[in-house]
């Protein structure tokens, strides 16, 4: 199959070299675009530093913070972390209760967390942890940028004008399947948007897309990559 990418980078080039080691053609037109934040970093002590995303791992390792454990979502952002120069990093199981739960094993409550994420975020995993007693401090690391308008290769394809028309859509995230709804709206190719296989990340990501009035045609059991491309080899 010929499938979108719509995530922004550097995750979507690395999906890109999954999708042809599977045998797919990847078409990389990020929705979205990692840009860095203008806020300061904070100062003083933290006894965690959470992440949320990978794109906040080097900003996080960047602020010069004193050392403190690394509580990461799951494998690739903990990956980022590393690679970044972030010490002590422990990953979750990919989702924000695993997450405020893998906190909790290394932190008392009452302990100081720092929560790098970015400019749209969810209320997990930092309610739970406020309402389990520890203080957290939110520092905005990176911003992620909606494009304008439908990048022209994914035109092209769901046009049919390319010799490999478009067949699907990977949705790692709910904010970047409604801006692939919307922009296709926008440039009037809704119905053919609207007819391909939508593979989405997580339960809320399909949310995003049947909200707007798109089927998902297939969720992964866990918020991982390694799941989602799982479904394609399911639907074949």
């Amino acid at each position: 199959m010929r499938i979108w990418v719509s995530r922004p980078e550097p995750g979507a080039s690395r999906t890109a070299r999954r999708l042809a080691e599977l045998g797919h053609s990847a078409l990389v037109a990020p929705v979205l675009r990692i840009a860095p934040s203008d806020g300061p970093p904070p100062t003083g002590r933290f006894d965690g530093l959470i992440l949320t995303s990978a794109n906040a791992a080097a900003p996080l390792a960047a602020a010069g913070l004193p050392e403190a454990p690394v509580f990461a979502v799951g494998t690739r952002t903990a990956e980022r972390a590393e690679r970044a120069g972030l010490r002590s990093v422990h990953c979750a199981d990919g989702d924000a209760v695993s997450l405020a739960r893998l906190v909790a094993a290394h932190v008392r409550p009452g302990g100081t967390l720092l929560h790098a994420a970015g400019e749209d975020r969810k209320a997990e995993p930092a309610a739970s942890l406020t309402a389990a007693g520890y203080r957290i401090t939110t520092w905005t690391a990176y911003a992620a940028l909606a494009e304008a308008t439908l990048p022209e290769p994914v035109v092209q394809g769901l046009m049919g004008r390319d010799d490999a028309p478009l067949a699907a859509a990977l949705h790692f995230s709910r904010r970047s399947a409604e801006i692939a709804v919307h922009l296709s709206g926008k440039a009037g190719l809704s119905g053919a948007f609207r007819a391909l296989a939508h593979y989405c990340l997580s339960p809320d990501v399909a949310l995003g897309l049947v909200e707007l009035g798109v089927a998902a045609h297939f969720v992964a059991a866990r918020p991982s990559e390694e799941a989602l491309l799982a479904g394609l080899a399911a639907s074949d």
